[in-house]
């Protein structure tokens, strides 16, 4: 097995946990034909097969898009957290309260002419940034070695 599927197998399988969870809280047998029965009869695409229900929860398949967020809606579940995870959602939104909270106008209109210019000005921005944030003992973990000529 190659490395760069090990993410992709774990993501799968961590995928079928939350699946597996969303359907016994709502009370449903974690089988392939009772998620199979459930979803068609919401579902007015394509029915899924069974072996792909089967898959699903076991690991070895992740459903498209379009099949996620009909899951999700079954399921009652917001569909980022169904594909992703709780984790990741919590991690989303205190990201974006930091953003809201921390970023005044003039923040936000300074950053708005920053994505304005062209590349090579935004990494002298970005350097002078970094040298300042490191200044005031800011932890800056970017690597700047990338965008540097």
């Amino acid at each position: 097995m190659r490395a760069d599927t090990v993410p992709a197998m774990n993501e799968k399988k961590e995928f079928s946990e939350r699946l597996r969870a969303a359907m016994k809280a709502r009370r449903l047998e974690v089988s392939g034909a009772v998620l199979e029965r459930e979803f068609n009869s919401e579902w007015l695409g394509t029915p899924v097969r069974r072996q792909t229900a089967w898959k699903w929860l076991n690991g070895e398949a992740i459903p498209t898009q379009d099949k996620l967020q009909e899951l999700a809606k079954l399921l009652k579940l917001n569909p980022h957290q169904l594909r992703f995870g709780e984790q990741v959602q919590t991690h989303l939104q205190a990201a974006q309260k930091r953003w809201d909270e921390g970023a005044g106008y003039t923040e936000r209109d300074t950053f708005d002419a920053f994505l304005k210019l062209p590349a090579p000005q935004r990494k002298v921005v970005r350097e002078v940034i970094l040298a300042f944030a490191k200044a005031h003992g800011e932890d800056t973990t970017a690597d700047t070695s990338t965008t540097r000529s």
